[in-house]
């Protein structure tokens, strides 16, 4: 649970369904360490974790801040300013739940005895006809996420609820009023890396890499046809 209105809206219909719901919200990366700004902003900062505690705690279920701070470590961080520096475009969230969130969010829930794991993602887990679990797109497509889910392998598939993936946003929007949080279907939404919550990509690699202009000065841009 970020506190935003995807993810609660999500625990919330779960609760309605009859789950025993536990709010887990995660604390991946010091904030201090990535951005010239004292304050910390995006998804991931202390309004929003208190958000998210406010509505399990008015809807009855517990919640728990998760810091992943030492298994988040550095591996996302260096897969993104390696991949910036060889002239490709990161997408750190696709490596963040491929590697990490997800298999730490499901060793909280083993230890907590829940057969589940859910999220706020606009996609769907269906099983295939040859009994693997796949990933499929979300009802709305304005707001499919499958692509930051695709590298989840089947362990992970088959506890994963994505209760939002039949759903078009606006629909989600208006739930959030149903429920009581009008104010939820009016914040907007946040696109910033976990890590980079300034959103500056520059300046955080320049900050991450000695020399960096030096080692990026010049090259080429080259067209699909090959033209330079």
């Amino acid at each position: 649970m970020s506190g935003g209105i995807d993810s609660t809206v999500a625990s919330l219909m779960l609760h309605d369904q009859g789950y025993e719901v536990v709010g887990i919200t995660m604390k991946t990366w010091d904030y201090s360490s990535s951005t010239t700004s004292t304050k910390e902003t995006g998804c991931c900062n202390i309004d929003s974790f208190n958000d998210a505690r406010q509505a399990a705690v008015h809807h009855g279920f517990p919640h728990f801040i998760l810091d992943i701070r030492d298994e988040f470590g550095d591996f996302v961080v260096e897969n993104f300013v390696e991949e910036y520096l060889a002239g490709r475009t990161p997408n750190p969230c696709v490596m963040c739940n491929t590697h990490i969130k997800w298999r730490a969010l499901l060793k909280r829930a083993n230890a907590l005895d829940c057969e589940f794991i859910a999220t706020g993602h606009y996609a769907s887990v269906r099983k295939h006809t040859n009994d693997r679990f796949v990933i499929s797109k979300g009802l709305d497509e304005t707001k499919d996420q499958s692509y930051v889910l695709w590298g989840l392998d089947q362990e992970l598939l088959s506890r994963t609820l994505l209760p939002l993936g039949g759903f078009r946003k606006s629909a989600i929007r208006q739930m959030a009023v149903d429920y009581g949080y009008p104010e939820l279907a009016k914040k907007s939404e946040s696109y910033e890396i976990c890590f980079v919550p300034d959103n500056d990509y520059r300046g955080f690699l320049k900050r991450k890499v000695d020399g960096l202009e030096a080692r990026v000065n010049g090259g080429w841009f080259v067209d699909k046809t090959g033209k330079n």
